[in-house]
């Protein structure tokens, strides 16, 4: 039987050992979590509504309010929407909030994703798939909407629209007389910007507003905004 020297054996050893070390420095870094998409603001709340309670000019008022507040931070190069829901007038069939906002994806002031289409933003197939919350839902500056627990809390923000992005079916008025009215009773459906707020979660149908001027908008914890969607 032959014995490996002292020597020889400590020198295979130290051979070993640096191939070890080689092989496991080449191995690839384990990946994290696939990076994000990313893309220009196509999506804010309103930093500011037009000061007249749920009159917002109907929705060709509301649609100019937020091309104007996206052409302030250079980016009315796109055609801009509110996301409103309004009943048909004179026959004509309702318009639906999901309808107006083009197909997605759509993203923050700070090019986080939203949601990549209709379905998504509305939970349509999943619920909760979005990433409308408190941090993400920015209005065009970049800042977060002031929510529940802070004064002014400004977290209602107008709809007139069911969960699903549609105009709620019945005889209640759910649009401030489809976005005309800043009359003391009435009243608009809301969403909450931040999902906060004894139950009411939904960042689009968390509950009706006490009546249409801008004090009674203000009562229930909002100031007159609304999304805007870049189509």
């Amino acid at each position: 039987m032959t014995l490996v020297r002292k020597p020889l054996a400590s020198a295979l050893a130290l051979v070993a050992l640096s191939y070890s070390i080689s092989t496991f420095a080449q191995q690839p870094a384990p990946s994290g979590p696939p990076p994000q998409p990313t893309g220009p603001m196509s999506f804010f709340v309103t930093s500011v509504g037009p000061g007249d309670g749920g009159n917002l000019g109907g929705l060709e008022g509301a649609d100019a309010h937020c091309q104007k507040l996206a052409t302030a931070v250079n980016a009315g190069d796109r055609t801009w929407r509110a996301y409103l829901s309004a009943a048909g007038a004179d026959g004509q069939p309702a318009v639906n909030a999901r309808d107006r906002i083009g197909k997605g994806p759509w993203f923050n002031a700070k090019q986080e994703q939203i949601a990549t289409n209709v379905d998504t933003l509305h939970g349509d197939t999943e619920r909760d798939r979005n990433n409308v919350r408190r941090e993400t839902t920015l209005n065009e500056r970049g800042a977060m909407i002031a929510g529940r627990g802070e004064s002014p809390n400004q977290h209602d923000i107008l709809t007139g629209s069911g969960s699903d992005g549609r105009l709620k079916s019945g005889d209640a008025d759910t649009t401030c007389n489809n976005w005309t009215s800043n009359a003391t009773d009435g009243s608009a459906l809301v969403g909450h910007s931040d999902r906060q707020g004894a139950g009411n979660t939904s960042w689009n149908a968390a509950h009706p507003s006490r009546g249409c001027s801008q004090e009674n908008l203000r009562g229930t914890g909002g100031e007159g905004l609304f999304y805007c969607f870049a189509q």
